[in-house]
């Protein structure tokens, strides 16, 4: 630490000290609410982007099976007619058969050919089946992707607004932390940003609230709650560690972050 920043560390009574940690806390705790609302529809747009990619690959395996089932119909009906073609070839040579082992041979050719249609007809109707199911499937997928996509493009323009109008406020708001922090030595600095980082909703400074901790609720004994009020010294909670101020403090910062 240099001589000068040691020499004006010692200009700052306790009570300024006290004074510019409780409002470094109030800065940052308006910059974690913008970070968090800004934090939960980042969340939502790529949980949306998600179920959209996923909707497509849905629609677009279903289109697939529809295709699949299309070809199955197109084999089936060549099946057909060439079932059909070899049937009458069939019964014409029956016209001309020389005894009667030529005739049972045609007429099992013929049989066979009979079942090869009907089971062609078979395949091509539940074909027919499952693409009227697909298609009744890729509808519904249809209409959620455009009712997600409508919320996507909504939540997305939502988010832009949030960040363009908290853009320029945080950028404030990092600008005044930072003059706070000159006011604070870097010991204690130090402390109020690892008591912060561990501990809940980022809170490392907090007022005293009916006779307790405002970050733990732990009950705060009187001769604590004393040296607190007289700002002699910097007190920290024996329960939870945070840094404890009174509420001549909390009300000479709230009314300084007014103007």
């Amino acid at each position: 630490m240099s001589k000068e920043k040691l020499m004006k560390e010692e200009e700052f009574s306790v009570e300024q000290k006290l004074i510019a940690l409780y409002s470094l806390q109030q800065i940052d705790s308006q910059i974690d609410k913008i970070k968090i609302i800004r934090g939960e529809l980042p969340l939502e747009v790529e949980d949306l982007e998600d179920e959209i990619a996923g909707l497509k690959t849905r629609i677009e395996n279903f289109n697939e099976e529809v295709e699949l089932h299309n070809q199955t119909i197109i084999h089936r009906k060549e099946a057909i007619k060439e079932s059909n073609s070899l049937i009458k070839r069939y019964e014409e040579q029956q016209q001309n058969v020389r005894n009667n082992r030529e005739y049972d041979s045609l007429t099992k050719e013929l049989e066979f050919q009979a079942l090869e249609i009907e089971f062609s007809e078979k395949k091509i109707k539940e074909a027919q089946y499952k693409i009227e199911m697909l298609n009744a499937e890729i509808t519904v997928a249809q209409t959620r992707l455009s009712e997600r996509s409508a919320d996507l493009a909504s939540k997305k323009d939502e988010l832009q607004d949030i960040v363009t109008e908290t853009e320029k406020e945080e950028e404030k708001l990092i600008e005044k932390s930072r003059e706070n922090e000159k006011y604070i030595e870097d010991r204690l600095l130090t402390a109020y940003k690892r008591i912060r980082k561990n501990a809940r909703n980022g809170l490392a400074v907090v007022q005293i609230e009916r006779d307790a901790c405002g970050g733990c609720f732990n009950k705060i004994p009187p001769q604590h709650q004393l040296d607190i009020r007289v700002h002699k010294k910097i007190i920290v909670c024996d329960y939870c560690g945070r840094i404890l101020v009174d509420n001549e403090v909390a009300e000479i910062v709230h009314e300084q972050l007014k103007n």
